[in-house]
Parts: structure tokens; sequence; C-alpha cells
């Protein structure tokens, strides 16, 4: 690991135990080496820190391009491995740097609902992703955040106090995935984080999310 993304990195585990009592299962799901792509939900700022605190490994992650508008800001997160994605366009450049940091052997996180969830439900996934996992052979994490919504929701300034689950799947490799149709590939992923979800919840004791009575709102019955 760089020394910024280290020393960050151990900072932010004391910081977020203390604050959150970050609980995080399946690391060992994570490949220690090789192009991978970790996939989550996303539920609030704090969701890039939450996944790569359980792992012994650096990720890189998108950010919004506005926010390296700031130079002391944006030097920071760039030292972090962020780098910028335009979100109100297909921004291929963005897509081209994902692809060739991954055929590098490095792991990125992406968050394919594109936007902070405004309720803590797992949204209809976004495609894109199913591309770069096919040209850079990447396997694919599904990776469930749960209860940072309830510490800082959108509408909040600053976060709360609370306990947050992080939950990585079982792999998908690109072999896999390129058995699929691309509706089927992101299909699979949001099925996927939704049932992980629901199954942290249960176990946790919190009361699952019923995605069948959301299904019409999102298709726009």
């Amino acid at each position: 690991m760089n020394l910024s993304y280290q020393f960050f990195r151990l900072g932010a585990q004391v910081v977020f135990s203390v604050l959150f009592n970050v609980r995080v299962l399946g690391r060992e799901n994570v490949p220690k080496e090789g192009p991978t792509l970790i996939l989550s939900n996303h539920q609030s700022y704090l969701d890039p820190v939450l996944c790569g605190l359980g792992l012994n490994r650096e990720l890189d992650y998108l950010a919004r391009e506005g926010l390296f508008s700031n130079r002391y800001f944006g030097s920071f997160i760039r030292s972090l491995n962020a780098f910028p994605v335009q979100r109100d366009r297909a921004d291929t450049r963005a897509m081209r740097e994902v692809i060739r940091r991954l055929k590098k052997g490095g792991a990125i996180t992406m968050f394919p609902e594109a936007t902070r969830s405004a309720d803590g439900r797992i949204r209809a996934i976004k495609g894109g992703f199913d591309l770069i996992v096919r040209r850079a052979e990447a396997v694919t994490i599904p990776t469930v955040i749960d209860g940072a919504f309830e510490a800082w929701p959108r509408h909040q300034k600053l976060p709360g106090m609370g306990r947050i689950y992080v939950q990585f799947g079982k792999g998908i490799t690109s072999e896999e995935a390129k058995k699929m149709g691309r509706e089927e590939f992101v299909n699979e992923i949001n099925e996927r984080l939704r049932i992980m979800q629901n199954q942290l919840r249960r176990r946790y004791g919190k009361k699952p999310i019923n995605y069948q009575k959301n299904q019409g709102a999102e298709s726009g019955e």
C-alpha cells in the first residue's frame, strides 16, 4: 500500500470502530491479487472508506468530478487512489481508466446505483460494469453495506453514530459473466445485492426490506 492510503486506512479503522462499530464479513471472498471489481450498494458518503476497511489490499475508486475542484481536497483523495468521473454523461475516459487499472491487476470499487440511496433500499443498478468485466477479465465481488444510511442519510449534513455492516459476497469470474447476457448479468448482481442485504438484516435482528413491493415504482408502474 502507498503510505497515504495505509495511514488513512489505519486511522479510519480506529475512528469507524468507535463511531460505527463496523463489522466486516466475507473478506475471504476478495482475491488478494489480480483484477477485481467491488460492486457495492451506495448508502452514504462513508461507503468508499467502508469498502476498504476490512481488506489488506488497496482499492481504487471513482469520485464525482466536482470533488476534485478544490485543489487540496482533490489532492487528498487522489492520494487515496480516487480518480474523477463525470456523472451527467457516459464518461468513456473514466471507463478506459477503470479498465487500464484493472488490467494492471488493481482492485476498483464502483457504486452501480450511481447515487446514494434515499431510503436505504438498493435501487435498480445501472449497467456499464458488465463491459468492464469482460474487457478487463476481472472478478466481480457483490458487496453490501447496511447501516450507513441510518448513520448518515443523504438529507443529514453530518454523520451520527450507529452500527454498520459490510458483507463481501462470493465472486463471479469473468468467464461466468461472459456466459450471461448483459441484462442477465446486471440483474444477477442486483438480485445478489438485495438478497445479501436482507440476509444481513435478518442475521442482526433488523427487519428485511420487501423489494417485491418496490418493483412497480422502479419500473414506473
